[in-house]
């Protein structure tokens, strides 16, 4: 038997920092690619009908990914695929990936041919005030046939994503969606140039980019899993042990997830309630707080599956509960800092990435408004994504379920007491507020469960966390209001990148001198390799 000792917890740190550190570069270019693809949409159509139209179409065919493709079977598939690359043959470990394949192919396919049909019923549901436009159904109509099959594609694609996660291949997984983007923005702007000129609407221009982004997301994954010795042989096998345990792990994920996209589906019908633009002042607004989510909540996230996986097959709990400290002071120490400067700097980073071309002065106000808002759960966001999976890991779906669900409820009950006073900025205040709870109920469950971690080193964290993103944020807002002139793109420019340049190193510094660990050790890493 082994002896190896297990590495220190910031040992672990510095391991999750570097595997989560690949990702964050893929993701960083993802993000970034995903914000011109924003601007690009905002240049083109503004806020309005057209643009609330692509929002709800395109939602549509994500509330399915979020919880099938995404969700249930990614983290169902990692737990079981990582358990086959441990224990099984690599003919036992192939079949079952074909097997896989091949069940979610027919399963999803059934269920876009479906969504194509009933589409119109879909939308209706979505987004019932949209009947009070004229054309404004019809159009969503149209863009949610054409984006569906996206749904199909993805799938795939996170099974394959699955594959060369456990396999310790992040960068090319996490690179995917940056083809998406890049995908969408030339064969959208393209197509939304070319089709006026054949009298049809700009849009579908972008809906048709999305959906050619999917194929090339699943594309590019395609030659790394065959170099990890798959071939394709296409087996079903509903009797399979294996395909069946991931069934029995989708399942309840479905189940717990579902209420996340029942969440999406309220806020969505009575976002369509509030003003002309409302959708799309939060779609903004949340892609503009998803950069951080996915530079640091998901890959910390996608770096720790595979490791709380292969720990909760040992029934190592303790390294576990190690672990997952690790994992959310190192999530904490990035998203925290990045919601105080969203909340600082709100209106100008709105006003520098959107307002040209129809986004208007008032759409950067009312985006500005809905990402503070967001902000607030930012942290939670990603502490979520990063607990979740664990409970996934140790084949418990019941309290994620029994949380999702309580945290939809809640949610309803925020909206309906805000809405009225603070409109669509009612939705983003009560996702942040849900998104809170769940993730305090998870991980009070979570400690119960694995016989404790180590609370008082991640609070102690925290507090240091707080104290050095406190300070950031005053020096950032004293900064952006001294810096004064005319109000031209250059000016803001300056001043959007003086200010975060300024939190950064703030930032930093203070991280250091609070001796954060997990901070410390990454930067006394960096600091040796300069040397």
């Amino acid at each position: 038997m082994s002896t190896q000792r297990a590495p220190g917890h910031s040992g672990k740190a510095v391991h999750l920092a570097r595997s989560a550190g690949s990702v964050s570069i893929a993701v960083l270019f993802s993000r970034i690619l995903g914000l011109v693809r924003e601007q690009v949409l905002a240049g083109l159509f503004g806020a309005g009908t057209a643009m609330d139209a692509f929002v709800v179409a395109f939602r549509i065919p994500n509330l399915l990914r979020d919880l099938f493709a995404e969700g249930a079977l990614s983290a169902a598939f990692v737990t079981v695929f990582t358990e086959y690359d441990q224990k099984r043959s690599k003919e036992e470990i192939w079949r079952l990936v074909n097997n896989v394949l091949a069940v979610v192919t027919v399963v999803v396919s059934l269920t876009v041919i479906l969504g194509m049909i009933f589409s119109h019923e879909l939308v209706m549901l979505l987004a019932p005030d949209f009947a009070k436009v004229a054309g404004k159904v019809e159009l969503t109509q149209r863009l949610t046939i054409i984006m569906f099959p996206f749904l199909l594609l993805v799938s795939i694609s996170s099974v394959l994503m699955g594959i060369l996660n456990t396999r310790g291949y992040f960068f090319i997984p996490s690179l995917a969606s940056s083809c998406f983007n890049m995908t969408s923005i030339i064969v959208g702007v393209g197509l939304a140039l070319l089709l006026p000129l054949f009298g049809q609407p700009a849009i579908i221009g972008m809906a048709v980019g999305s959906l050619l982004g999917g194929l090339s997301q699943m594309g590019i994954q395609v030659p790394a899993v065959l170099r990890q010795g798959f071939k394709i042989k296409p087996v079903t096998d509903l009797a399979d042990p294996g395909l069946r345990h991931i069934g029995r792990l989708i399942v309840p994920a479905i189940i717990g997830l579902s209420a996340t996209q029942i969440n999406i589906f309220v806020n969505t019908n009575f976002a369509s309630r509030c003003a002309e633009g409302s959708v799309a002042w939060l779609n903004y607004a949340f892609r503009l707080v998803q950069f951080p989510i996915g530079l640091f909540g998901v890959a910390v996230s996608i770096a720790t599956l595979p490791v709380v996986a292969r720990l909760a097959t040992r029934g190592d709990y303790k390294l576990l509960g190690d672990t997952l400290v690790s994992s959310l002071t190192l999530a904490s120490a990035l998203t925290i800092p990045a919601a105080v400067g969203l909340w600082v700097l709100a209106e100008p980073i709105v006003g520098l990435i959107f307002e040209h071309g129809r986004f208007t002065q008032s759409d950067t106000f009312m985006t500005a408004q809905a990402l503070r808002f967001y902000s607030i759960g930012l942290l939670a966001y990603a502490a979520v994504k990063i607990v979740v999976p664990v409970f996934y890991a140790l084949n418990d779906t019941r309290w994620p379920v029994i949380g999702s669900f309580l945290a939809v409820a809640l949610n309803i009950c925020i909206i309906l007491a805000t809405l009225d006073k603070l409109q669509h900025r009612a939705i983003a205040l009560s996702t942040s507020a849900t998104m809170i709870f769940n993730f305090m109920l998870l991980a009070a469950v979570l400690y119960k469960k694995i016989g404790g971690y180590p609370s008082r080193r991640l609070f102690l964290s925290l507090g240091k966390i707080f104290l050095a993103s406190g300070i950031m944020g005053l020096l950032v807002w004293w900064v952006e209001i001294h810096i004064a002139g005319d109000p031209g793109i250059r000016l803001s420019t300056f001043k959007v990148f003086a200010s975060m340049l300024l939190g950064i190193v703030s930032y930093g510094v203070l991280a250091y001198v609070l001796k954060l660990t997990e901070f410390t050790e990454i930067i006394d890493k960096i600091i040796k390799r300069i040397r």
